[in-house]
């Protein structure tokens, strides 16, 4: 029987690097990335010539998106960012960052191990360190994240494309651990209502099946809300990709300018980038 094209869900970082790679090249590219050829390799361009066309538009514009909410929580006083489950990313080697900012990346021992040798001659423009820790341990994660705000007067957490792969319990208790620790300002992260995640499924026929996405919210954001975070942005994927010129044909386009459903309502096609700032008691 043939090996899988997706086997686990550390391949989607490949993936994702393949997008960054083809963005590059473009001469009207959103973000440079010279990183990311080496890091997708073949199985990230086979995995992204395999996937729905949709998908390219959506993780460019997500890039796009968090990196320039990333630049101003920076710009605005953010003194660390705890990139969980950080997979294949580059903002540390790519972003204009302070040369003092703390980055820390977060990811299972076998992904990072490989992530260091792949960048083993790259000098990122930051502080950055690297913890390998299963996140869905409990224990490692809240210890991870005792140590990695210990000195932080204003920290912020990413998770690119990691919550959809969730069980909504799992991500309950994530964002409880977040809220519980003061430093911990703000948290920005992605997710889609039920319709989009099932149109993804569906379109990957059965590729899917090693890293299946479960969590898709029916109260959208206000899932959030329960574990001691509050809306502080919230960004259509879809109408951004239309303003930034990355939807593929006229009709799509010409629906990015109609609003776009709420992202609160289980009902529609909504994907977003949101911010969540922590609630004050």
């Amino acid at each position: 029987m043939p090996e899988p094209l997706i086997r686990h869900v550390s391949d989607t970082a490949r993936w994702v690097a393949a997008y960054r790679e083809r963005e590059t090249r473009r001469v009207d590219a959103l973000f440079c990335d010279p990183l990311a050829a080496g890091l997708a390799g073949g199985r990230g361009r086979a995995i992204a010539e395999q996937a729905s066309t949709q998908s390219e538009w959506a993780v460019i514009t997500r890039t796009k998106v968090m990196d320039d909410l990333i630049l101003r929580a920076v710009a605005d006083g953010t003194d660390c960012v705890l990139s969980l489950a950080a997979g294949f990313d580059t903002r540390p080697y790519r972003l204009a960052l302070p040369s003092d900012l703390r980055w820390i990346e977060a990811d299972l021992p076998v992904l990072l191990a490989e992530k260091e040798e792949l960048l083993r001659n790259e000098i990122p423009v930051c502080r950055l360190s690297r913890e390998a820790v299963d996140l869905s341990d409990t224990a490692a994660r809240d210890l991870f994240l005792e140590r990695a705000t210990m000195s932080s007067r204003c920290a912020l957490v990413i998770t690119e494309g990691l919550v959809m792969y969730l069980e909504p319990a799992m991500v309950a208790e994530l964002a409880a651990a977040l809220a519980s620790r003061p430093c911990i300002e703000q948290w920005i992260l992605d997710f889609s209502s039920p319709t989009i995640v099932k149109m993804i499924t569906d379109s990957m026929g059965g590729k899917l099946s090693a890293a299946p996405m479960k969590f898709a919210p029916e109260d959208g954001i206000g899932f959030f809300e329960r574990y001691g975070w509050c809306e502080a942005e919230a960004i259509s994927v879809f109408q951004t990709a239309g303003r930034l010129g990355r939807l593929p044909n006229l009709l799509l386009r010409l629906l990015s300018w109609l609003p776009q459903p709420n992202p609160r309502l289980s009902r529609g096609r909504w994907s977003i980038v949101a911010q969540l700032d922590r609630t004050r008691s």
